[in-house]
C-alpha cells in the first residue's frame, strides 16, 4: 500500500490566502488556546488540596477538554487536519512492545 492511499483526510475547505485571519486561523487559534488551558488545568488539578475547588476545576477541565475535542473534530471535518493510516502489523508490534511494560508497574492489576 503506498503512502498516498494511506492518507485519511476530508476535502479541505477553501479559505482566502490573505494577511487577514480566516476561519481556519480562528479555529486553529481557539484550539491552541483550549489545549493550553487543559494543560494548565491538569497541572492545577495535580496540585489542588481543597476538595470543593478540585471538583469545580475538574468540571471546568472536562468542559474545556470536550470543547478542544470538538474543535479538533471540526478542523478534521473541514479538511484542515489529516491522518495517516498505519499497517495493522505495525500496530500489533507496538501494542505487544508496550503491553510488556505493564509488568514493570509497582502495582499489578
Amino acid at each position: 500500500m503506498n503512502q498516498q492511499s494511506k492518507k485519511i483526510q476530508n476535502p479541505e475547505m477553501q479559505v482566502p490566502k490573505t494577511p487577514q485571519m480566516n476561519d481556519r486561523d480562528y479555529i486553529n487559534d481557539i484550539l491552541a488556546c483550549a489545549k493550553s488551558m487543559t494543560n494548565s488545568y491538569s497541572v492545577a488539578l495535580n496540585e489542588m488540596s481543597n476538595d470543593q475547588l478540585y471538583q469545580d476545576l475538574s468540571q471546568i477541565f472536562n468542559e474545556t477538554q470536550n470543547c478542544q475535542r470538538e474543535l479538533y473534530n471540526t478542523m478534521f471535518r473541514k479538511g484542515f487536519y489529516g491522518l495517516e493510516a498505519e499497517d495493522q502489523q505495525k500496530i500489533d508490534q507496538s501494542h505487544q512492545q508496550f503491553s510488556g511494560y505493564s509488568t514493570q508497574f509497582p502495582y499489578q492489576q
